[in-house]
């Protein structure tokens, strides 16, 4: 749980340096001499470095255990708490100097361009490059580099949609546009070559890539970042096609900057679990081999015979997992597969115009709630022999019940905006933010601990239903926001990648 929280927070530490920083670059570059809205959002994002890096010296502490077993003066000592320290500092002054009052003075600029470099810097210390003991030097000038541009590239997307660009119903500045379209194809080239740089220095071959949890989470960042950047080339290619002379409207292009923003933070997310591995170069003895991968991804019959609750280790919840064990979980998700499959071919249906009555395709939620709650917890009420309240005093129930209930308000909840019953232009935004948000946390969490072999080999299968629950979201996303009746593209992407979500369901297997 620890390790999970660590990797969140760094997730929104980066995104946190990432506006800010990006908020630097905006102001200086894009949109001379800035303006109130590029300033509070620069020092929200910079206080939000200081918060999470606050946090994670405090996970630190919380990992290493009770305080008699460590001192501070030897953490002090430690690379990573000075450098942490150091991006507090850089933080705090990214903040003052957005909130001075005169943006006149010329300590604003200095500060703020000096306080973006040293959370660069810092940044790189806290990285894999510092500890490496080859080409070490080279490794912290390609990370700053890519830190650099993600943040100026991204961070500069916030910044277009929040800070500088005019509500909705009014147009676009074109030069903002072409200014900021500009900066970030330079960031682009940056991060390409930067990235590239770093998979060679980290990864050593295809072996590597495929047959470790470092080498998988590359791969998932470079498949979402092809996605960012075929948004991005389609943003750039309509920037360059309006006129500099007169302003111009572009709801559409303001859709699509909402859905690369979004991309682009689940990459940094996506990095942010990258440092919590260890690369895949320095991982020999527990490397999969391609054999083992590739038997993982192939397709068999689902299973759909269970073990009984005498064959399961249930009096012990710590003992080795079985082949029980796996039979038992490849089960349940053969079975919530077919939940999924038909939630995704009713909402083909529905969205192709075939069957209206096919909108009420949320309530199969009820019923996939309900099987999870029966088979989540072979050793708890109902099947195992813990009784209901006295199983809720184990975390692992608890959560697994808190997210039963979850479920269920949900399907409930998108019943009533698919009937219309929940008006509110909103409320329908809410499924695509959880499709989004629930791909880039199973990316996060698709690692394993200590990167072991059979672990790894486990959870090597949520790398592409984390990806297909993203491409969901930021679709259903573009449908609601275009609100286009005659642009059906859109819904049936995320339909027929529920329905894809479901076959991968199907599919899975731990054997």
């Amino acid at each position: 749980m620890t390790a999970f929280a660590d990797v969140l927070l760094r997730g929104l530490n980066l995104a946190g340096q990432a506006i800010a920083i990006g908020g630097v670059a905006f102001a200086l570059i894009v949109l001379w001499p800035g303006s109130r809205r590029v300033w509070l959002l620069l020092a929200i994002g910079a206080a939000g470095v200081v918060v999470t890096q606050c946090l994670l010296l405090i996970t630190l502490s919380i990992a290493l255990g009770p305080a008699p077993d460590w001192h501070a003066r030897e953490l002090l000592a430690t690379s990573y708490v000075r450098a942490s320290l150091l991006r507090i500092l850089a933080g705090t002054g990214l903040v003052v100097g957005a909130l001075l009052a005169s943006s006149r003075l010329r300590l604003r600029w200095v500060l703020l361009i000096g306080s973006a470099l040293v959370l660069i810097v810092a940044g790189v210390w806290t990285s894999h490059a510092a500890a490496r003991s080859g080409h070490r030097a080279t490794l912290m000038t390609l990370d700053a580099l890519h830190q650099l541009a993600a943040a100026v590239w991204v961070g500069g997307l916030a910044h277009l949609l929040v800070a500088a660009l005019a509500p909705a119903e009014r147009p676009w500045s074109p030069q903002i546009l072409h200014r900021f379209s500009t900066l970030a194809l330079g960031a682009v080239a940056m991060l390409i070559v930067a990235g590239t740089g770093l998979t060679l220095g980290y990864v050593d071959g295809i072996h590597a890539l495929l047959g470790t949890a470092y080498g998988v989470m590359v791969l998932t960042k470079i498949v979402l970042l092809v996605g960012l950047l075929a948004l991005g080339a389609a943003n750039f290619f309509a920037v360059r096609r309006f006129s500099a002379a007169r302003p111009v409207s572009a709801l559409p292009l303001r859709r699509f900057v909402e859905v690369e923003l979004g991309l682009g933070m689940t990459v940094l997310f996506a990095a942010a679990s990258l440092t919590s591995l260890p690369p895949a170069i320095d991982v020999v003895a527990d490397r999969a081999t391609l054999g083992e991968v590739a038997t993982r991804f192939t397709p068999r019959v689902p299973a759909f015979t269970s073990p009984t609750i005498d064959q399961l280790p249930v009096d012990d919840p710590n003992a080795p997992r079985t082949d029980a064990d796996r039979a038992w979980s490849e089960y349940n998700h053969h079975v919530s597969g077919l939940f999924v499959l038909l939630m995704g071919s009713l909402a083909v249906l529905h969205v192709s115009g075939i069957a209206r009555w096919a909108r009420h395709w949320p309530l199969v939620l009820l019923a996939l709630a309900a099987f999870m709650l029966v088979r989540n917890d072979p050793g708890a009420w109902p099947l195992g022999p813990q009784g209901f309240w006295g199983s809720m005093a184990e975390a692992t129930v608890l959560q697994h019940r808190a997210f039963v209930l979850l479920v269920v308000l949900f399907g409930l909840f998108e019943w009533m905006v698919r009937t219309h019953r929940l008006r509110s232009p909103r409320w329908p935004l809410v499924f695509p933010l959880l499709c989004a948000v629930g791909g880039g946390l199973l990316l996060t969490h698709s690692h394993a601990s200590l990167n072991l072999k059979s672990e790894f080999l486990v959870e090597v299968t949520h790398a592409p239903l984390g990806v297909l629950g993203i491409v969901i979201g930021w679709a259903r996303w573009l449908e609601v926001r275009l609100a286009a009746p005659s642009d059906r593209l859109p819904g049936r992407v995320w339909a027929t990648g529920m329905t894809m979500f479901g076959v991968l369901l199907l599919l899975y297997r731990e054997s």
